[in-house]
């Protein structure tokens, strides 16, 4: 009896050459390298100094930056305003998102149709978004603030600084229950209709099978769209304010975004606008780790 051979050894190596992987993500580390860490060194090393409005000459002043920001009246008033456009957009934005989600989940018929249609906001810019916003809105001419005229509304968000901020917030709503309608749809579809059929035989009604059964299966997806909103609320809502309210009228706008534009671009403060970029990007990595450490405990992917 010949002895049988012992089954050969592939070398499970995914790359030809050993360089080659390196060389592969080496345009991505480059972009990061680029456009993330080194404008990132430039303000936390910027945050130290106090540079002429040109920049042709810096002289390190320590933590005065830091301290006189939060000396200052205006800054701490961008703090409240921004804790009030985030927390309201995000919680209109993901509770709209998911209403719609699952309205349009239990339709029968024209169920694509509906879907195409509201994830249309998501694709259209925030530039012309903000444009047509303020097309609809405006206190002469607006169609939307016509209607709210004959509810006996005496709508002028440019004068008000309380409409202002309700219109950036129903803006910014607007734009992002698409992209929160898109995730909650994709999670209502990999949740099996056997159980819902299980829970329906039991006698669940429809309200009591989405919040037992519906509801806590949507939580990594809840989650993850919690951290996405909030991020794109602190960080890329800039165009949307400067289009629509430039911040004002007053100060009622002026989030802490735009209060950093303000401050380097056209008051050339720049020790000023690089320190406020470090608290920004520390509260943003502070308000992360939060979720992750104590709302992400509550979330179970299986």
């Amino acid at each position: 009896m010949r002895p049988r051979k012992s089954p050969k050894v592939v070398d499970a190596a995914p790359f030809p050459h050993r360089v080659l992987p390196y060389f592969l993500l080496a345009p991505q580390l480059a972009i990061t390298v680029l456009f993330f860490v080194w404008p990132a060194v430039q303000a936390l090393s910027g945050a130290f100094y106090q540079a002429d409005p040109f920049g042709l000459s810096k002289q390190f002043v320590g933590l005065s930056n830091f301290a006189a920001l939060f000396e200052e009246h205006s800054y701490l008033r961008a703090f409240r305003v921004t804790a009030i456009y985030a927390i309201t957009s995000t919680v209109l934005a993901m509770g709209l998102g998911l209403l719609l989600a699952v309205l349009t989940d239990s339709l029968t018929r024209a169920r694509g149709v509906y879907r195409t249609l509201f994830i249309w906001p998501y694709a259209v810019a925030p530039a012309i978004t903000g444009s047509l916003w303020v097309f609809m809105f405006s206190p002469q001419v607006g169609a939307g603030a016509q209607v709210l005229a004959t509810l006996g509304v005496n709508w002028n968000y440019i004068l008000d600084g309380n409409q202002a901020l309700l219109l950036i917030i129903a803006m910014t709503a607007w734009q992002q229950i698409a992209y929160n309608f898109l995730f909650f749809t994709a999670g209502l579809q990999a949740i099996p209709a056997s159980l819902l059929e299980a829970a329906a035989l039991d006698g669940a009604g429809p309200v009591r099978r989405f919040w037992t059964i519906v509801f806590p299966l949507l939580a990594p997806t809840s989650f993850f769209l919690l951290v996405m909103n909030s991020v794109f609320i602190l960080f890329d809502t800039f165009g949307l304010i400067n289009i629509v309210t430039k911040g004002g009228p007053g100060e009622s706008t002026q989030t802490l975004v735009y209060k950093l534009y303000q401050d380097g671009f056209q008051n050339l403060n720049l020790g000023s606008a690089a320190a406020q970029s470090v608290v920004l990007m520390a509260l943003v990595a502070g308000l992360t780790i939060v979720q992750f450490r104590y709302i992400g405990r509550k979330v179970h992917y299986q």
